[in-house]
């Protein structure tokens, strides 16, 4: 839930997000659009404090009713998924098996269990094939589902999409929307996309249209 949400970056003259208030239901499908510029990129990283810029903010954003700012970072990183516009931005290792099980490393879970959740996932995503392949020789679309995977092996109840598919040929895009369609239908995960492509928007449960913050 997002309730009065401002912000205002440190230099900026005027407020980028002003008064922004919505509700995402657990299993939505939202897909966030509007021209350059109108505060989409910021509203999202607003989701998740670890990403949000710094600035003038006020209001809130809960998180299965806790602020935001009160939900810690091992909690967030478990359930919030965040995929960036650029897979280059994201992607940390040279292995896709590597990458997959790069976030659940972190978190400290068992080898086993590890194992046990990126087979899973490289299976649901197509990419089992692409496992021992360096991730500076995969394609456009394929480095973006090895992303989205790497944060979907984390389990996360929601998975927030930054423009995922601005840099993809329309093969690619279809690779991941496709992905990402069935992760919220299948897994009832909540998926928040930003696009530009209105062919996108046809998947959405619900639409928010930005202009000018």
């Amino acid at each position: 839930e997002i309730k009065n949400l401002t912000f205002k970056y440190a230099m900026a003259d005027s407020s980028c997000l002003k008064n922004v208030s919505l509700n995402i239901e657990n299993g939505d499908f939202v897909v966030v659009c509007g021209k350059s510029g109108c505060g989409k990129t910021t509203l999202l990283r607003c989701l998740k404090s670890v990403l949000t810029p710094n600035g003038d903010k006020a209001g809130e954003v809960l998180f299965e009713n806790k602020k935001i700012e009160e939900v810690d970072e091992r909690t967030q990183a478990m359930k919030i998924g965040f995929v960036m516009q650029n897979p280059q931005q994201q992607i940390v290792t040279d292995k896709v098996w590597h990458e997959l099980a790069f976030g659940l490393e972190n978190m400290g879970m068992a080898r086993e269990e590890i194992g046990a959740r990126i087979g899973e996932t490289a299976e649901y995503f197509g990419i089992a094939k692409l496992y021992e392949r360096t991730t500076n020789s995969l394609s456009g679309g394929q480095k973006q589902r090895v992303a989205i995977a790497g944060v979907v092996a984390m389990h996360p109840k929601c998975i927030v999409l930054d423009e995922p598919t601005a840099m993809l040929d329309p093969n690619g895009r279809k690779e991941v929307i496709r992905a990402v369609r069935a992760l919220n239908q299948v897994e009832k995960v909540t998926a928040i996309l930003i696009t530009h492509y209105m062919e996108e928007v046809i998947y959405a449960d619900k639409v928010i249209v930005m202009d000018d913050g």
